[in-house]
This record gives structure tokens, C-alpha cells and sequence, in this order.
């Protein structure tokens, strides 16, 4: 950019200013658009377009498009989610918090054996303590 700034005798920042201000079109295609900028219609098309795509034709369309493979995946889940039957929702939205709800116990009872073996160390160390200090007061008499 500078020999090139050097040859047409403008000063490099403002071909700096110019490149900010006039993206060029190919410049655009490169930049990665993020999910946000993506509407429904354009990640539902997107999702359509890639559902019959092998791993490689994956990779190759989302580099076309901006996309990372992850992103369409999940705008994928966000279409079976959306076709889903309010009834179908509401069961799978039940027996996620039913699982919820037996992992938190799990995980209770869990801590609850932890702290139960941490109090138990502690006393034993309290009366390891204790012991040591007694046959040393013994010794010394």
C-alpha cells in the first residue's frame, strides 16, 4: 500500500481513510457476517441449502458464505425447535427439568458427603493435635 501511495502521489493515510470509507465489494464478501446480522428467512435458507451437504461441501459453502459450520448446526436446532408442537416442547422442556432436578440432587447429596469427610478429617487432625501435645506434656514431666 505504501509504493502504491508512493506511485499516485497521495499520502497513506488517506488511502487508509479511503479504504475504511470505500469498502471495496470483494473486500466485503471475506468479512464474516455475525449471527445477528443474519435474518430468519437468510438462516432458514441457509440451514435448507446445507441439508444435504457432505463435511467438505459443508466447509466450502460456509466459507463462500461467512459462516462457521457450528453456527449452522444451531440455526438447524433452532428450526427443529421452532417446527416442534407446543405439546412436544412442553414434554421435552419436562424431562429436562426432571433431569435437572435429579443431577441437583445428585449433586447434594454429593457435597453433602464431601463436607461430611472434610468435618471428620478436621477432627481427626484437631485430635492428632491433641494427642501430640499430650504425650509431650508427658515426656516433659
Amino acid at each position: 500500500m505504501r509504493q502504491f501511495a508512493i506511485e499516485e502521489g497521495v499520502g497513506l493515510s488517506t488511502l487508509h481513510k479511503w479504504k475504511v470509507k470505500y469498502p471495496s465489494a470483494s473486500s466485503e464478501s471475506r468479512v464474516h457476517r455475525s449471527s445477528d446480522r443474519w435474518s430468519s428467512e437468510e438462516k432458514f435458507t441457509v440451514v435448507l441449502e446445507c441439508a444435504t451437504l457432505t463435511e467438505t461441501e459443508l466447509g466450502e459453502y460456509c466459507r463462500r458464505k461467512g459462516l462457521y459450520p457450528e453456527q449452522v448446526a444451531l440455526w438447524k436446532q433452532a428450526c427443529v425447535r421452532g417446527n416442534m408442537k407446543s405439546s412436544d416442547q412442553d414434554k421435552k422442556v419436562k424431562s429436562e427439568s426432571v433431569s435437572d432436578k435429579k443431577r441437583i440432587k445428585e449433586l447434594e447429596r454429593e457435597l453433602a458427603r464431601k463436607e461430611k469427610a472434610l468435618t471428620e478429617a478436621a477432627a481427626l487432625l484437631v485430635l492428632g493435635k491433641k494427642l501430640s501435645t499430650l504425650r509431650q506434656e508427658n515426656e516433659e514431666d
